[in-house]
C-alpha cells in the first residue's frame, strides 16, 4: 500500500512538473491542480474505478462528492480542469495518437467583484500613511494595487527593473508567466518613488530585487499582502470579509468603467486573455494611457 502511494505521489510530482514545464501555468496553480488531482486519486481508489480514462459517470459523481463537502463552484470546475490536465498528461507520456474526449467543464456562476468605494480607497490609503518604513510601504502597495489594477502575484513579483519612471509604465508578469506593460502614473509612481528612495533600503537586507519586502527583507508572500490589507482595513473601518488580495484591482476596474473607460482598453490593462472575463465588470475604446490619466480618481 505503501509502495502505491509513492508511486502515486511521483506521478502527481511529475504532473505538476508538466504543468509548470509544459503548460507555462504558475506554481500557484500547479499546486492546487496537484492537489485536486490528489484527491482525485484517493476518490477512484476508494471508489474501485480507474483514474485513467475517467468515464463521465465517476467524474460526475467526483463532482458530486465535492459538492456534498460543501466545495464552491469554482472550486468544482477547477477540479474537473486538473482531470482534463492529467488526461492530457498521460496521453504525452504514453505517447498516445488518439485524443480521449475531456470531461466536461461545470458551468462558472458568474459573480459580481466584491470591490470598495472610492471613499473606502480613501480610508484605507489614509490608514497607511505614517512615518515607519512600514507605512510607506503599505502606501504604495495599496497605491500601487489600486493604481494600476495588478493581481496579488503581481504585485507580490514585481522588482525594481520592472519600474521605468522616464517612460511611465511597468511591466507586470501575469498568469502564466504572460508580461504586459501597465501606464504607471499619478499617486502610484509617486508613492512607489517616495518608498524606493526613503523606506526600502530599511528593509532590505538580503540583497532582493524585488519592489516590496517583508520586515526581514523577503518578498512578501500572497498571504502576507492579505493581512496588510485586513490590518489596515481594520484601521480604515472596513469588515475583514471585505478585504481579499484582489479587491484593489477590482476596485481598480469597477472606477475606471464607471468614469467612462471603454471594455477593451480596460482588457488589455487587465492583462485578460478575453473580452467575457472583462466583462464581470461592465463597457470602452481610446489610447490606454491617455484614457487612464483622463479617468482614474488617482492619477
Amino acid at each position: 500500500m505503501d509502495q502505491d502511494k509513492s508511486a502515486a505521489e511521483r506521478r502527481i510530482a511529475s504532473f505538476r512538473l508538466y504543468l509548470l514545464a509544459e503548460r507555462g501555468r504558475s506554481p500557484h496553480t500547479a499546486e492546487s491542480y496537484a492537489s485536486d488531482l490528489r484527491q482525485w486519486l484517493q476518490f477512484c481508489d476508494g471508489a474501485g474505478c480507474p483514474p485513467y480514462p475517467p468515464s463521465p459517470d465517476d467524474v460526475a459523481a467526483f463532482r458530486r462528492g465535492l459538492a456534498a463537502e460543501g466545495k464552491a463552484r469554482s472550486t468544482q470546475q477547477r477540479a474537473v480542469a486538473a482531470i482534463r490536465s492529467w488526461i492530457r498528461f498521460v496521453e504525452m507520456e504514453e505517447g498516445s495518437e488518439e485524443e480521449l474526449p475531456l470531461p466536461e467543464l461545470p458551468r462558472r456562476t458568474q459573480k459580481e467583484p466584491r470591490i470598495l468605494n472610492e471613499a473606502e480607497i480613501g480610508r484605507l490609503l489614509d490608514a497607511c500613511r505614517g512615518p515607519r518604513p512600514l507605512d510607506v510601504r503599505d502606501l504604495a502597495i495599496v497605491e500601487l494595487g489600486y493604481g494600476c489594477g495588478l493581481r496579488a502575484s503581481e504585485l507580490c513579483g514585481l522588482e525594481v527593473v520592472d519600474l521605468d519612471f522616464d517612460s511611465r509604465l511597468l511591466r507586470a508578469l501575469g498568469k502564466g508567466n504572460k508580461a504586459r506593460v501597465v501606464p504607471f502614473l499619478g499617486e502610484a509612481a509617486r508613492s512607489v518613488r517616495l518608498y524606493l528612495d526613503s523606506a526600502r533600503h530599511d528593509l532590505d537586507r538580503l540583497g532582493d530585487g524585488h519592489v516590496f519586502l517583508s520586515r526581514l527583507g523577503r518578498p512578501l508572500r500572497r498571504e502576507d499582502l492579505w493581512r496588510i490589507l485586513r490590518r489596515r482595513g481594520a484601521a480604515a473601518g472596513i469588515a475583514r470579509s471585505r478585504l481579499y488580495p484582489h479587491i484593489l484591482r477590482h476596485s481598480f476596474a469597477t472606477h475606471l468603467l464607471a468614469r467612462g473607460m471603454d471594455m477593451r482598453t480596460l482588457q488589455e490593462m487587465l492583462g485578460h486573455a478575453s473580452i467575457t472575463t472583462t466583462q464581470v465588470y461592465a463597457h470602452f475604446d481610446r489610447e490606454m494611457r491617455t484614457e487612464y490619466d483622463r479617468f482614474h480618481p488617482r492619477a
